[in-house]
């Protein structure tokens, strides 16, 4: 792969209870275990930064593909859901559950849009066969 962009974050402190800051200075806060996996709360965690890259990179992508259909999808948006917990042989584990939303367009043309999506996108292609990723159609 010839790389055309790295993002550099640089996680210090008590790793989920810590910091996070990126070499360009934007991100630079500190990163909290949610209330309901037994932590304070109040930050920040992982998977919330996960699901905002995931969500951003999969919209993106569902733009190009509608761009090169000819479809127009104003007024979309995708919302992500990343879930953690332990899988089956009681590692930790995430899953994801991402929900497209195209007003006006047909269901078919969503449907077909959001799996070329799918193909396209970094964060898919890095997460198959790693991560349960579960799609809906709002």
């Amino acid at each position: 792969m010839q790389v055309i962009y790295t993002a550099d974050v640089t996680a210090s402190g008590d790793g989920r209870d810590g910091h996070v800051t990126s070499s360009d200075g934007i991100i630079d806060f500190d990163v909290a275990v949610p209330k309901e996996m037994g932590g304070a709360g109040g930050a920040t965690n992982p998977e919330q930064l996960f699901a905002a890259g995931y969500s951003a990179c999969f919209h993106s992508a569902l733009r190009l593909v509608s761009r090169r259909a000819k479809v127009s999808i104003d007024g979309t948006s995708v919302n992500a859901k990343v879930g953690f917990g332990k899988n089956d042989s009681g590692a930790y584990g995430l899953a994801v559950t991402l929900i497209v939303s195209i007003p006006g367009a047909e269901r078919e043309v969503v449907q077909q849009l959001t799996e070329a999506a799918h193909q396209v996108c970094p964060y898919s292609n890095a997460t198959r066969g790693n991560i349960d990723v579960q799609i809906e159609i709002a």
